[in-house]
């Protein structure tokens, strides 16, 4: 029986920003694989190349040099519409800083990313439901983001990634603005998304949070220094 393509394979991956003419090598030959159902930290410390790897994962920026299959598709093949129609039905984010807009409710901030699929409204209703029930906040639909404490916005930006039932949810820094008691609640949540079959590359600073995951990714200076697999 053939073994199944990772759900992310990167080849050779390299990223280079040019400004005044100096360049910076922002991540240099890359090579990750990333299988269906996985939890990759990456963690390294400021400036390493971190968020500009999952930026790249996202399909929100572009390698310069090297190959990145997404499901077996060669993204540097895709064209502006079709990279993204991938972002918002096979992709899903969470960011340090919620990127929740104010003047939403919770309901519809979860709700808007669904619109832009044609989704008819009774289906945009279920997913947006399930997905606050999944992380405990459909009892604040009708509150707006500066009603919420940082951790409920977080859990509301968690189930906006979720509704969109994406192939593989991308965290960067999710704990970063948040208090220590709250930030081991999303990380809870994180953990149970991935126990219930949800494939997570997270970026994080934080070790504690680090060993959560299946495998340990330790950037510097743009390269993979280290990996640590957690043992079962």
């Amino acid at each position: 029986m053939s073994t199944p393509l990772p759900i992310i394979q990167l080849d050779g991956l390299s990223k280079v920003f040019l400004a005044d003419e100096v360049e910076t090598h922002a991540l240099s030959g890359i090579h990750l694989e990333i299988a269906k159902g996985e939890y990759v930290s990456i963690a390294g410390p400021s400036g390493c190349g971190k968020s500009t790897l999952l930026a790249i994962l996202g399909l929100l920026d572009t390698a310069t040099r090297g190959t990145y299959a997404l499901n077996g598709v060669q993204v540097a093949n895709l064209g502006h519409a079709e990279r993204a129609r991938i972002r918002n039905r096979e992709i899903g984010f969470i960011f340090q800083n919620f990127n929740l807009i104010g003047d939403l409710t919770v309901y519809e901030n979860v709700e808007l990313p669904l619109t832009y699929r044609g989704l008819a409204a009774a289906e945009r209703e279920e997913r947006a439901m399930e997905a606050l029930d999944k992380v405990g906040m459909s009892h604040r639909l009708r509150h707006y983001p500066s009603q919420l404490s940082g951790g409920q916005q977080q859990r509301v930006a968690v189930a906006r990634a979720l509704a969109g039932r994406p192939t593989i949810l991308l965290a960067d820094e999710p704990t970063g603005n948040l208090d220590s008691k709250n930030g081991d609640a999303v990380m809870d949540l994180l953990r149970q998304l991935h126990r219930d079959g949800a494939t997570l590359c997270m970026v994080t600073h934080d070790p504690r949070f680090a060993r959560h995951a299946d495998r340990q990714i330790h950037l510097f200076d743009g390269r993979i220094v280290d990996e640590l697999k957690e043992s079962a």
